[in-house]
């Protein structure tokens, strides 16, 4: 049995933006997983299910990019959003493309990113 929700997951260390994101996602019908750090992710059952990824990059022990490098190698159909609060990360080139948020961030246009991503993954081939 599949579940019509798409499964999106929070990466973050700051327990407060796992809780806004998350009531966030699940007020526009997304199914949540929130964790508080990257292992714990990566240690988890999710990984098969997951259909889009929002990771904040400034954490400890694995940041959001090198999360981002070893889901591209599990998962490389997997959207990753990242998020970061810190100005000078948002200045990398890493950062730069269109699934890069600053907090704080519209929510609006973060719901228009993930459904923008989930529309190209189910769509491609």
């Amino acid at each position: 049995m599949s579940n019509p929700k798409s499964l999106v997951v929070i990466v973050d260390d700051d327990q407060r933006v796992l809780e806004s994101l998350e009531e966030l996602l699940e007020s526009a019908g997304h199914t949540v997983r929130a964790f508080a750090s990257a292992r714990t992710l990566l240690n988890s059952n999710a990984l098969s299910e997951i259909d889009c990824l929002i990771t904040d990059i400034g954490m400890p022990s694995m940041d959001g990019f090198e999360l981002q490098h070893v889901m591209s190698e599990r998962r490389p159909d997997l959207p990753v959003i990242l998020i970061t609060g810190r100005h000078e990360i948002a200045e990398l080139p890493q950062a730069k493309h269109n699934r890069f948020f600053r907090k704080p961030f519209d929510g609006q246009k973060l719901l228009a990113a993930i459904g923008d991503a989930l529309t190209k993954k189910e769509n491609s081939p």
